[in-house]
């Protein structure tokens, strides 16, 4: 048998209470909602090891289409923890991180939108300048502004 070999990375999940708070907050970031609907039924738990579940889910997309988030409100059933405003050092999935182009007015703009600037904006040698933000639902994202790109 030929040895299962990875061909790409499909998506990220986050678990978020407000659906449309979060697919307003990540379009913002420069992110596509490419579609909608619910995940549900036996066939679904089965997955997940949740038995009966219903869940609606956003996919959403980065620029270059190959990269998603796949974000999902559980009606059924409830959420048993909340990670969301877990500090940087917590084990576990802990952020996504996005390249961006111009950090600072983006930083700016989420801020206006209610997003939490978590230290500083920071620069790591002449590669990168780079910060975490708090955005909707205390959700860790950080930003990466690369420098000198060629």
């Amino acid at each position: 048998m030929e040895k299962s070999k990875l061909l790409e990375m499909n998506n990220v999940g986050i678990v978020v209470e407000n659906l449309d708070n979060a697919i307003s907050f990540f379009t913002e970031v420069g992110l596509t909602l490419e579609g909608r609907g619910m995940v549900e039924g036996e066939w679904a738990g089965q997955v997940t090891g949740l038995e009966n579940q219903s869940v609606e889910v956003a996919m959403m997309v980065t620029p270059d289409g190959h990269s998603r988030l796949e974000i999902s409100k559980f009606l059924t059933p409830e959420t048993v923890s909340d990670h969301r405003t877990a500090p940087v050092n917590s084990l576990g999935y802990l952020r996504v991180m996005f390249r961006v182009d111009h950090i600072d007015e983006l930083v700016s703009r989420l801020i206006r939108q209610g997003a939490e600037l978590v230290g500083e904006i920071v620069q790591y040698e002449d590669v990168y300048r780079l910060c975490y933000i708090r955005g909707t639902e205390g959700i860790l994202v950080g930003l990466a502004q690369q420098l000198n790109e060629k």
